[in-house]
């Protein structure tokens, strides 16, 4: 009996051992199976964000949807997109009343305004004086709205109109026209291939975008012989831009075929077409002495053979008239235009060096027995300009001299001399330009007959980019 009451007593204590072990035990069970079901809960909570993640993406790739500006918060507003515009692409549609036609994943709206003030002899370094002309003036020299697009398949594209208004160069340009509208292909950078309406690839300063130039217009050589915007196909790239990508800008190539008879004129003047090609080469980019330094050379040719009528000088004027002024060159017969120009921009720290040179023949064409109506001529021209910061990246100082032989008539270059001042309030973005230019008629000093061989003019521009 005593036996088994020690048996009990150690059974008893035995339990009594083991009792915190068995409660352990048993809040052990208890908190795995609640971390169970928290990890249940939230492994249903992601299947369900994903879901509608996934629903989220399929209306977005299938909708068409109205666009809407990124917005930091529901009264934001748009984020800047490349060149302070504002980018807008394709997530959950607030009601902003802009609807994709296609499937473009970027959309960018911008535009620029350019205001002049012209008092003195207006542009006569264009050649407008005595019979052509032109009054003091406020301009509206540029009003352009413009849309860029890109698609995941490699391509973009540019449609530019302008509301800026003819002072009668062109009878075609007296209400709001095209300007660049083109699609360009870019899957491979080293040959894209572009189609549509821009600036053929000839000259440098008429290439570099009107927002870029530090002069207030470009020069008289560059308006009378490059051909400005034409209707074509061209392929373009950078060589270097895969096998050395840090100097893809050592190489860049333009080839080029247009109508050759000005932008927006859907039929070409004959069935032959302009061709147009350029190389820039960049030997050096980098940096000496702790400034920024870079050097870019270009040469360009051109060949067209256009009929009676063609408009010859696009953009400003080449025709001498009796009284040594410039008025447009519209073909009297058929010709034959080659053409060609080299130039060079040296850029180091705060100051460019640019200077181009351009020439052209012009020779008459006999077609079906009808003479060209006009002596062959040989226009040549070209610029330097150099240009320094006063103050970094705010206030610069501009001097350019030009000269223009339109080569029909003896003595008949125009040379100008132009100083400036450049205020960047917002780099380009806000923008104020002064330029003083003061201008001399070599047939006008050989024939006095005519009056005024030397003309002064100033020219202020406000300039605002959005």
């Amino acid at each position: 009996m005593k036996r088994m009451n020690t048996s009990i007593t150690a059974v008893a204590l035995l339990c009594v051992t083991m009792l915190p072990s068995l409660r352990a035990a048993e809040t052990t069970d208890s908190s795995d199976a609640e971390r169970l079901r928290k990890l249940e809960s939230a492994v249903r909570q992601l299947q369900q964000r994903n879901a509608e993640l996934e629903k989220k993406v399929q209306q977005l790739t299938t909708n068409k949807q109205p666009f809407a500006p990124i917005l930091s918060s529901p009264d934001g507003k748009a984020t800047a997109g490349s060149e302070n515009k504002a980018v807008f692409v394709a997530p959950s549609p607030p009601p902003v009343d802009v609807h994709p036609a296609g499937s473009e994943f970027k959309l960018t709206l911008g535009g620029y305004i350019q205001a002049n003030f012209e008092d003195g002899d207006v542009s006569a370094f264009e050649g407008r004086f005595g019979a052509t002309a032109l009054k003091d003036r406020i301009r509206l020299r540029r009003a352009r709205i413009t849309l860029t697009g890109d698609f995941a398949e490699k391509f973009d594209f540019k449609i530019e109109g302008d509301f800026e208004q003819s002072d009668g160069i062109s009878s075609s340009r007296t209400a709001f026209s095209g300007t660049d509208i083109f699609i360009n292909w870019h899957q491979f950078q080293e040959a894209q291939i572009k189609v549509g309406q821009w600036k053929a690839p000839f000259g440098l300063e008429q290439i570099t975008p009107d927002t870029l130039i530090f002069t207030i217009e470009r020069s008289l050589p560059t308006g009378a012989i490059t051909p400005e915007r034409q209707l074509g196909a061209m392929l373009w790239g950078k060589p270097f831009a895969t096998i050395w990508p840090e100097q893809k800008d050592l190489l860049t190539y333009y080839a080029g075929v247009f109508n050759g008879n000005g932008r927006n004129i859907t039929n070409n003047d004959n069935n032959n077409f302009m061709t147009v090609g350029r190389l820039e080469l960049m030997p050096f980019k980098g940096k000496l002495f702790g400034q920024d330094i870079s050097l870019k050379l270009g040469g360009d040719v051109l060949n067209s053979r256009d009929d009676a009528g063609t408009n010859i000088s696009q953009t400003l004027t080449l025709k001498v008239n009796p009284d040594g002024s410039l008025s447009p060159f519209t073909l009297p017969g058929a010709a034959e235009r080659t053409a060609w120009s080299a130039d060079a921009w040296l850029n180091v720290g705060p100051f460019d060096l640019i200077g181009e040179y351009l020439a052209e023949d012009v020779d008459g064409r006999t077609v079906l027995g009808h003479p060209p109506g006009f002596a062959n001529f040989e226009p040549s021209g070209g610029y330097v300009q150099g240009s320094y910061f006063i103050i970094p990246k705010k206030l610069q100082a501009v001097v350019k001299w030009e000269h223009l032989n339109p080569g029909q008539r003896a003595n008949d270059g125009i040379s100008s001399i132009t100083g400036g001042l450049n205020y960047y309030i917002h780099g380009d973005g806000i923008k104020l330009m002064a330029n003083y230019v003061h201008t001399w008629s070599d047939f006008r000093e050989a024939n006095p007959v005519f009056g005024q061989d030397e003309f002064d003019e100033v020219l202020l521009r406000l300039q605002i980019i959005f």
